[in-house]
Parts: structure tokens; sequence; C-alpha cells
């Protein structure tokens, strides 16, 4: 998994996809499934914050709460 990782990193650094949410959003779980909890809420509340979806930030603001929860 720590490759997919990567590779969604050398993604973020795109100018077209730097403000894209379901970037971040895949991001964050990765990293929430590599335990690295504290980076990975960072990921979903930056997500949450670029979706216009008032469903998907709540979803995504869940998921960083999650995220604090198992700290």
């Amino acid at each position: 998994m720590w490759g997919e990782h990567r590779q969604v990193d050398a993604l973020a650094v795109e100018p077209a996809l730097r403000d894209y949410h379901l970037l971040f959003s895949v991001r964050a779980d990765l990293l929430s499934h590599l335990g690295r909890t504290a980076r990975a809420r960072a990921d979903f509340e930056h997500a949450a914050s670029l979706t216009r979806n008032e469903r998907e930030r709540a979803l995504l603001l869940a998921r960083a709460a999650e995220c604090r929860d198992r700290r």
C-alpha cells in the first residue's frame, strides 16, 4: 500500500489536480490504513474544504473525526 501512497503524492503536485477533493480523500484513506491518522485527518479536512457537495463534506469530516478518535 505504501507504493500507492507515493503515487497519489506524485499526483498531488500536478497543478490540474491540486484542488481536486477526491485526490486528497483517496490519499487520506490510504494514510488512514497505514496508521498515519494525524496526516489522514488533515487530508480528509482539506478534501472537505475543497468540495461543494454538502453530503461529501459531511462524510469527509466524519472520516476526519474517526481519525482523531483513533489516535
